[in-house]
């Protein structure tokens, strides 16, 4: 009997060829667009090539149909609202810097979707995603990179459940993007040509800050002080939720000289300024763990961690603080390490685990 899986289709090229390619190795396929985001206007799917709108629905049905499988809308916008922008917001009202895609990854896209699979039926769902699933020697399932480096998308899946792993295949993750592109294009799949999603589709105009006073209704936080390390006013910025970790333009400070954000302090309204040196740290405190590739953290163990999405990666010594917290200790510097993005750690290709990033350290302190 075949195995059932549900695609996640999004009307992009590499969901479609997901679909595709499961298919060709012989499950039974079912197309599902997960509508998250129902105003049009605010998400532009067609302008922006988003993955949440009415439009991205239409090009989703259109594929499957071309494709010969079942095709469903399930509506998860109270999930995304519920784990996705009302974490986003309050992430940002209370001075961090969040990722709403790891968010919608682990609560809505797996959690909901899966759950609901499975009510119907379905031993798996799948994603377009550039990564692939494997089960390891030591009988756990981790998210190994991709064969592309320039398309890696493990970052944002890191917070995945062994469970959800249990039931997941990324057909994708075996090839690049030309040739998945190519095989769209074989197959005369129309989005063959559409062009990659934006970062964080329901904010397709990047104003992150204009966006949270819309969902606030007006009710943010005011204007306050920007001021140095040891409290010294230098100016007035224009509320907290417009600044993160290492931001240089749109301060408007004479300083002479450029100067960067180094710290946003929610408690007393403050963004504190620093100079270049400031904003590295070579290490930082994170919390909020899941581990994939190993069990636990049993010892101080020596891994790669990525700081953000477009990070390459640096060597560093993990050691588990307690049993949510742990210390990340770079070999060197890092810049930028922001409160609220994840730290994902990697052994050789392999997720081995990550968490939020709590707190940036202080850099030169002893490691004992």
């Amino acid at each position: 009997m075949k195995k059932k899986v549900v695609v996640g289709m999004s009307g992009g090229v590499d969901s479609s060829v997901a679909a595709y390619l499961l298919k060709e190795q012989g499950y039974d396929v079912i197309g599902v667009t997960m509508q998250i985001w129902q105003d049009e206007d605010v998400c532009a799917v067609e302008k922006e090539g988003g993955c949440c709108g009415l439009s991205a629905v239409e090009d989703a049905r259109r594929v499957a149909a071309s494709l010969e499988i079942p095709y469903y809308v399930m509506n998860f916008k109270r999930e995304f609202q519920r784990d996705v922008i009302d974490y986003f917001v309050r992430e940002y009202l209370q001075g961090r810097t969040p990722n709403p895609c790891i968010a919608c990854n682990r609560y809505v896209k797996w959690e909901a979707l899966l759950n609901r699979s499975r009510m119907i039926g379905a031993d798996y769902i799948a994603t377009g995603h550039y990564a692939r699933v494997v089960r390891l020697n030591n009988g756990r399932y981790t998210i190994r990179k991709s064969v592309t480096e320039e398309k890696d998308q493990t970052y944002a899946l890191y917070n995945l459940t062994q469970e959800q792993l249990t039931h997941t295949l990324m057909p994708v993750g075996d090839y690049t993007k030309d040739q998945i592109r190519t095989i769209a294009e074989k197959i005369d799949v129309r989005v063959s040509k559409k062009k990659d999603s934006q970062e964080i589709c329901f904010i397709p105009d990047h104003d992150y800050a204009g966006f949270i006073e819309k969902e606030m209704k007006g009710s943010v936080p005011p204007v306050g002080n920007f001021v140095t390390a040891d409290g010294n006013v230098l100016g007035t910025h224009k509320g907290i939720t417009h600044y993160t970790i290492g931001q240089r333009k749109g301060l408007n400070l004479a300083m002479g000289h450029p100067v960067f954000v180094t710290e946003i302090r929610p408690d007393t309204n403050e963004v504190v300024i620093g100079e270049a040196e400031d904003v590295f740290t070579d290490r930082l405190m994170c919390d909020h763990l899941n581990f994939m590739a190993i069990p636990d953290l049993d010892s101080d163990t020596r891994l790669v961690a990525k700081i953000r999405y477009a990070h390459k990666g640096a060597p560093c010594t993990v050691r588990k603080i307690s049993e949510s917290e742990a210390e990340v200790i770079f070999d060197t510097p890092q810049r930028a390490v922001t409160p609220g993005q994840a730290v994902v750690f990697y052994t050789g290709e392999d997720i081995a685990g990550g968490g939020i990033i709590k707190k940036a350290g202080a850099k030169g302190r002893n490691d004992g």
